[in-house]
């Protein structure tokens, strides 16, 4: 049967262009052992939609423009989105306390507003994984997590990527329309775009989707990967949805669709204040990770499920929208060769990562960093080893090297390779100036102990 497509009405571009990227993307899937892939990309004036590969690598169903794939945390655009169109119509305060609308929460957190969730500043950790939330009712995983205890700075203060506040926004979406979260990011979001709505979970779902991809090291073999996202966790990564999907999304939060309105679109593009992202983007909206190339701001968001890797950028400035599904962990690096393809043959230049920062200086010895660090359930450890020279090591893994420099943000060295990644900075308590927090991929730690 046909199935309804997200793809915007638009002039369609030469054929050479759709040839070459299709064949860049067959050829690319084959280097990184990626089973199935989309990309669309909207020039302003035209669209490109290529895929290739399978859907399923022992099933050898076909990845088809419709396929719909695990986005995992780009799913929060999408519920951030339905938030936003109650605070349009009235029905919610951005800044309305979350105690207020969730009333079995912690009365102490009151600090936490609806603005603080959907930007990663309300200080909240990441939450629990997901095979121990399996089973768990929203209001007893939040009643467990939104403590005084776990919070990891003062809301609005700093930025922590959490899962749990957007399982938060999810409750509060479903208390004030009375709705399931599937229902009304459905009626809200999804069918206003044109998108039609698969989930995790969907026992007969209404399109054909994909499922993730792993690498067996021993075999050589890439083989299906199991989705654990327990269901409580839904508002933070259970939608699946094809790239041209993620296209029609992207367009409607740069205002160029009737998707959503403007006011809501600028809303999700505003950066809020104390929203460092470190290693994620260059800074966060509503929503909506913001990322800085060439003088331009684009938005978008980046997520990997069990075995997949997506990614939405769009620029408000030019219109140009790309987006990219993928079904393997190793289609990450299939984005961003891509990414490069894309810029060769089109002039189009999408950031896959913040911009580069400015010099660090030259790395600095920094003993006052050793310590423990914890992020609710998650505990990070700083030691330094015989030479002086920090490790850190997450949950008692491996530790891996640091290299620190003069304004306390820091680099992760492969200890195979010793190839340098960026790793993240420690922030300092602005009333005593010691040292009180890590910030890793994103994600901050509460320092509660010294070394």
């Amino acid at each position: 049967m046909p199935y309804p497509t997200a793809a915007p009405a638009a002039h369609r571009p030469s054929t050479s262009l759709q040839q070459e990227l299709g064949n860049r993307l067959d050829s690319l899937a084959r280097v990184h052992r990626v089973p199935g892939a989309q990309l669309s990309v909207h020039t302003g004036t035209h669209v490109v939609s290529v895929r290739t590969g399978t859907a399923d690598a022992l099933a050898n169903t076909p990845f088809t423009t419709e396929t719909a794939v695990p986005l995992g945390s780009v799913t929060k655009t999408a519920t951030a989105a339905a938030v936003l169109l109650l605070v349009d119509d009235g029905d919610l305060d951005l800044d309305e306390p979350v105690s207020d609308l969730l009333p079995d929460l912690p009365r102490d957190i009151s600090d936490v507003t609806v603005r603080h969730l959907l930007s990663h500043t309300a200080g909240l950790p990441t939450g629990p994984d997901s095979d121990s939330a399996v089973g768990t009712t929203a209001s007893r995983y939040l009643s467990a997590v939104c403590t005084p205890r776990n919070i990891l700075f003062p809301p609005g203060t700093g930025f922590s990527y959490s899962n749990a506040g957007y399982v938060a926004a999810g409750r509060i979406l479903s208390e004030v329309t009375g709705m399931t979260w599937q229902e009304a990011v459905t009626a809200l979001v999804l069918e206003p775009l044109g998108i039609v709505p698969a989930f995790l979970g969907d026992t007969a779902p209404d399109r054909p989707v994909a499922g993730g991809h792993a690498l067996n090291t021993a075999t050589g073999l890439v083989r299906p990967a199991r989705q654990n996202l327990a269901p409580v966790e839904a508002p933070a990564g259970a939608l699946l949805a094809s790239a041209d999907d993620l296209a029609a999304l992207g367009r409607a939060v740069i205002g160029r669709s009737d998707g959503l309105p403007a006011a809501v679109a600028d809303l999700m593009r505003r950066p809020e204040p104390s929203a460092d992202a470190g290693t994620l983007a260059d800074s966060w909206g509503l929503g909506l990770a913001l990322f800085r190339q060439d003088g331009r701001t684009w938005c978008g968001h980046d997520g990997n499920a069990q075995g997949t890797s997506c990614h939405l950028r769009a620029d408000p400035d030019s219109g140009v929208v790309v987006a990219f599904t993928g079904n393997a962990g190793a289609a990450t690096g299939l984005w961003r060769d891509m990414a490069a393809e894309l810029a060769r043959l089109t002039g189009i230049r999408v950031p896959t990562g913040p911009a580069a920062g400015t010099h660090h200086g030259p790395a600095v010895a920094l003993p006052e960093c050793a310590g423990t660090y914890r992020n609710g359930g998650t505990e990070y450890v700083v030691k330094l080893d015989g030479e002086g020279t920090p490790t850190l090591s997450v949950d008692g893994d491996c530790p891996i090297p640091l290299v620190c420099y003069p304004d306390l943000s820091c680099d992760l060295v492969d200890p195979a390779t010793g190839r340098v990644e960026p790793g993240g900075r420690f922030h300092r308590d602005p009333v005593t100036g010691a040292i009180d927090r890590l910030q890793v991929s994103g994600r901050t730690a509460r320092r509660t102990g010294t070394d």
